[in-house]
């Protein structure tokens, strides 16, 4: 007799919210956990575009950045399907149907598409404002208020699709990290 080895079914939990807010830390906290990871598409392409001279930033093309923002997602998306087991995902497609819908931009063919196939957790974790932690950078150049403003279409986008959002508190990383495990199941 073989062992057959089976993979664990996909589970796809997004972690999103306000920028600022605490994501990337709190991502790279659980990926230090051993669970799989996906990190924030808007920052990858903004690095990208950065570091090769290119015009997918959202202050300079912000339809281009849209346009690879959604391709990255999506990627993400079929590669963490592919995976199979715990996947938790830095936003999502619906983070960028949301930015479409805020900036009065039809939704693009692509992304309409992909948002009928792809399909994620029903909690979606959300870190809120948090004008303590909030700064800018090279990558991040929008302010605090803005910030505000696509959290509200956040929490507005992801609650139009269903999920069931849990804003976490500002507290610790380790706090954070505990209240995500435990409403996953994950001990």
């Amino acid at each position: 007799m073989t062992a057959v080895q089976t993979i664990a079914p996909p589970r796809l939990v997004v972690l999103s919210g306000c920028s600022g807010g605490g994501k990337s830390t709190l991502l790279a906290a659980l990926a230090e956990r051993g669970i799989a990871t996906a990190e924030e598409p808007g920052r990858r392409v903004v690095r990208e575009a950065l570091a090769n001279g290119g015009d997918a930033l959202p202050w300079q093309a912000p339809d281009r950045f849209a346009e690879r923002v959604t391709d990255l997602a999506i990627a993400d998306h079929d590669m963490a399907v592919a995976r199979g087991g715990l996947t938790i995902l830095d936003r999502s497609l619906i983070d960028a149907e949301a930015w479409y819908r805020r900036t009065c931009r039809p939704l693009p063919d692509t992304l309409s598409s992909a948002l009928v196939r792809c399909r994620y957790d029903p909690i979606v974790f959300m870190v809120p404002p948090w004008k303590e932690l909030f700064a800018t950078d090279a990558e991040r150049r929008h302010g605090f208020d803005e910030a505000v403003a696509e959290y509200a279409a956040l929490l507005d986008a992801y609650a139009a699709r269903g999920h069931d959002c849990v804003v976490l508190p500002r507290s610790s990383v380790a706090d954070r990290a505990l209240i995500v495990l435990a409403r996953l199941g994950i001990g």
